[in-house]
């Protein structure tokens, strides 16, 4: 059990330190606002839109995919997404902080830490079934953040946004658009003729030099987001929003593991491959807020400050959280 500990502990301190860095440049004037305000327009709109098209390009094939699976886990997602907006509906005052903390509810740092976390747990197994459900469960949740930070925002007349310009926002929002292309060569490769076991052609063997640039540009979304976020981080604000942040953590790394894995243990006789998928299941719901949540935030004009915190703190607590998750599924032999 000390080896899943220090697993958690090894995958959240270099995010914590990604973060506490960009915190110290800004303390220090390496960097001001000005340049983090440019750091997060490129990682919004270049580095995570490339990360995500890599991501979603690097899934090995669509072939053999376990329904089922993949079906609770987009169910499970929207169930949770309508539980957590009846919540901010109810709950949350400042129409501001509602999206923020929705999309802190349902959207979780899935790529980042909970496909190598699936990995460690399950090995080759679980990284192939986490590898399918992010092909799916990817795009459905960046279209929900859309919609999570857009709903209650009101025009310049103080009316709601309209159905139309919520699906114009998530047509144009560059991270979605990243997703689809990369389905796209998905869909695209399946078509492509099979010689002796290799695609005739393909983007990472016969234009190298473009897979490597893209491969490249997909590692500065992470630590450059992070790093701008850590620029934002304002300890001062930590009192004034307190509430939030521990109604938007206890969510994200409490609530909705148990509320999900529960739901996915009961059910596990009843669906085929649920047994074999609880790897892939606790990396998709029980890791901490999204890392991309901050930064869509930030130029979706939605408290940034806020969601920064719900990164940052839940980010430290799933060292805990992850751990004792993990303890409690194998306690009952779910794997």
């Amino acid at each position: 059990m000390g080896a899943i500990f220090i697993f958690a502990f090894n995958a959240v301190m270099p995010i914590i330190l990604l973060v506490l860095l960009g915190y110290i440049l800004k303390k220090t004037r390496f960097i001001d606002i000005s340049f983090i305000n440019t750091l997060n327009k490129f990682v919004f709109k270049i580095g995570l839109p490339i990360l995500l098209f890599y991501n979603v390009y690097s899934i090995d094939s669509l072939n053999d995919i376990d329904w089922a699976v993949v079906l609770f886990a987009a169910v499970a997602i929207i169930v949770v997404f309508i539980i957590g907006m009846l919540f901010v509906m109810i709950a949350i005052k400042d129409r501001n902080q509602k999206g923020v903390i929705l999309q802190s509810i349902f959207r979780s740092n899935f790529a980042l830490i909970g496909i190598p976390l699936a990995q460690t747990l399950g090995g080759a197994e679980a990284l192939a079934i986490v590898s399918i459900i992010s092909a799916f469960t990817i795009p459905l949740l960046n279209v929900l953040a859309v919609v999570a930070l857009t709903m209650f925002q009101r025009n310049d007349d103080g009316e709601r946004i309209s159905i139309v310009k919520i699906v114009e926002s998530i047509v144009k929002n560059p991270l979605i658009l990243g997703v689809l292309l990369g389905l796209l060569t998905l869909v695209i490769r399946t078509k492509i003729p099979v010689v002796d076991g290799q695609l005739v052609f393909s983007v990472q063997n016969n234009l190298t030099f473009s897979y490597t640039f893209i491969k490249i540009m997909s590692q500065t979304a992470s630590p450059l987001a992070l790093i701008a976020l850590g620029g934002q981080f304002e300890f001062s604000v930590v009192k004034t929003l307190a509430k939030q942040i521990i109604i938007g953590v206890t969510w994200r790394i409490l609530f909705v593991p148990a509320f999900v894995l529960t739901v996915a243990y009961m059910f596990a006789p009843k669906i085929p491959g649920i047994s074999e998928s609880y790897p892939a299941l606790i990396a998709l719901f029980a890791t901490p807020v999204a890392v991309s949540s901050a930064i869509m935030t930030h130029e979706m004009g939605g408290d940034y400050q806020l969601a920064g915190q719900l990164v940052v703190w839940s980010t430290l607590c799933s060292i805990v959280t992850i751990f004792f998750t993990i303890v409690v599924m194998k306690s009952i032999g779910a794997f």
